[in-house]
């Protein structure tokens, strides 16, 4: 599949999500300002972890004061009401940074913003999905309810079966339908933003290259978002952001942790590894699973998006 466009083409909304948990219309409330960065991800693709990146970057500090998601709130999530969401955002005086799972092709885009794109390989990202689900409180879905307008239908129950949730999950990849859960779909997701690699105000970062080049990565995207950090701030930085901390401080750091969302907050940093789904899937499974992504990735995305950047030759465009 072709996920090339005309180098002068520019991003544009074309679609509206209307999600069980978000609403990409949130974003109409926010007036933007030159140097936002919105942080983009597929679900359990490492969102966080870039929120606390940008954390670390923009306020040149180990630790932050508040909570992560109050000063990087999830703009789309029905968890808050939005007037109350952007009026925290628009009272701050830093570079705000703000999260979001909306493709990009369900996103307004502006050419003084940075976009920050994460991804992972969709074997990785399905492990800690249904982690992830597991531990999410059942009560937080009244909550939701009362920030929206629409009626909110609770997302089909997946088989109990790890490997048949698998089959079922990757198979949905790409779909369009209005029940399909976008943000989940790390194949959609990600090839949405693709063919954008090239413009100076994209740019792409992969979970495995934030493992395994911390320090290389992390100057990199401080590159891309024009912030300067004295040499010797970066060794209590790049600790800041590792993994361990992180699951340290998941009270602060885990999105929504005083909504009540989570039934264990310290269970929201799962293992941070790559390469779990070696363990569980079978034949079967990874069969269909080449099979999908043959059909509906271009060889360079499907590579990148098993590899990352360090370990392949793709062209992000970087600047």
């Amino acid at each position: 599949m072709d996920e090339s466009v005309d180098n002068g083409a520019l991003p544009s909304r074309q679609r509206t999500y209307n999600e069980f948990h978000m609403e990409n219309s949130r974003w109409d409330k926010l007036d933007p300002r030159d140097g936002d960065i919105t942080i983009c991800t597929p679900a359990k693709c490492g969102t966080t972890w870039m929120q606390m990146i940008c954390a670390l970057l923009v306020f040149q500090k180990p630790k932050i004061d508040g909570l992560l998601s109050d000063y990087s709130p999830w703009l789309d999530m029905l968890a808050a009401p939005i007037d109350d969401v952007v009026a925290r955002l628009e009272a701050q005086t830093h570079q705000r940074f703000v999260k979001t799972h909306t493709p990009l092709d369900g996103l307004r885009y502006f050419e003084k913003s940075k976009y920050i794109c994460v991804g992972r390989d969709p074997r990785d990202a399905f492990i800690s999905l249904r982690h992830h689900m597991k531990n999410i409180n059942p009560e937080f879905f009244a909550i939701m309810q009362e920030n929206t307008t629409r009626k909110l239908e609770r997302p089909e129950r997946a088989p109990d079966d790890f490997c048949e949730g698998f089959r079922k999950w990757i198979s949905s990849s790409c779909r369009t339908d209005e029940k399909h859960s976008v943000p989940d779909d790390v194949l959609y997701y990600l090839r949405s933003f693709w063919p954008y690699r090239h413009l100076p105000n994209i740019l792409m970062v992969h979970y495995s290259d934030l493992l395994s080049d911390l320090n290389g990565e992390m100057r990199r995207i401080a590159s891309f978002l024009g912030i300067e950090v004295p040499e010797e701030l970066w060794p209590e930085l790049v600790e800041a952001a590792t993994f361990a901390n992180m699951k340290n401080n998941a009270d602060t750091l885990a999105p929504q942790s005083t909504r009540n969302e989570w039934k264990d907050t310290s269970n929201f940093f799962y293992s941070g590894t790559s390469g779990q789904w070696q363990e569980v899937l079978g034949e079967e499974e990874l069969a269909l699973y080449q099979k999908v992504m043959s059909e509906k990735l271009a060889p360079d995305l499907a590579h990148w998006m098993e590899n990352g950047r360090l370990a392949s030759e793709v062209d992000l465009g970087d600047i």
